[in-house]
């Protein structure tokens, strides 16, 4: 049977004082969607709201894997997504939570999704996540009442990064709160393709390493 991977993708369009325009960024959702299709996994999308996701970075549209997703019923089948609470997430192989600066707001905090992130990880399922999407990471504790980053090797949009792009914007620096929540974090050079899995955990630090990131889930699952 082929693998299964849930998305996981925000609902905010907007963020911060100035609201700025945002959503999900689509090289991170196409580029990994494109590599799962690749190997022949089944994809299906939930949201926190389960409405319509906007998305970032539609300059990027005709890139040869985000003109795919766009055209080929990926995007299709994000805008038909349903709401997580609705979804049996053990039905799935891997979640794959992709960024762009919408998850800042309503993914630190959701207890829908910590519970799908604990469940998932703690029944050795793949947890992956790209650039701002770790934010989901964030507050997830695990049967033990440890937070499921402590002593995780991750990466995430880094402060470097944020600094260069939307400081004023988001509510906190990412990589300052998964680090004081216990995480390892590993920074690579602004922009450039970074990716880790520790065990079952799989993180990307920015639009640059969203296709590692697949690879990486895909070789966990292929393993």
């Amino acid at each position: 049977m082929s693998k299964r991977i849930l998305f996981i993708v925000s609902n905010s369009k907007v963020i911060g004082p100035k609201n700025r325009k945002t959503g999900v960024f689509l090289d991170e959702v196409a580029h990994p969607y494109v590599e799962f299709d690749d190997a022949g996994y089944q994809m299906d999308f939930a949201s926190i709201t389960g409405e319509v996701p906007a998305l970032d970075n539609m300059e990027a549209k005709d890139e040869a894997s985000n003109a795919r997703f766009l055209q080929e019923g990926g995007w299709t089948k994000m805008q038909n997504n349903l709401k997580l609470e609705d979804v049996d997430a053990s039905k799935y192989d891997a979640i794959f939570i992709p960024g762009g600066l919408a998850p800042m707001v309503d993914m630190p905090e959701n207890a829908v999704l910590k519970k799908v992130i604990a469940e998932t990880y703690e029944r050795k399922a793949v947890v992956s996540a790209v650039c701002h999407g770790p934010v989901s990471l964030l507050n997830v504790k695990l049967s033990d009442g440890t937070f499921l980053l402590k002593g995780k090797n991750i990466t995430a949009f880094s402060n470097d990064e944020e600094n260069h792009y939307a400081k004023d914007d988001v509510p906190f620096l990412l990589e300052s709160a998964l680090t004081d929540q216990g995480g390892i974090f590993q920074a690579a050079a602004a922009w450039s393709d970074n990716s880790i899995a520790d065990g079952n955990l799989v993180t990307g630090q920015n639009p640059a390493s969203a296709r590692g990131t697949a690879q990486k889930v895909i070789a966990i699952l292929e393993a």
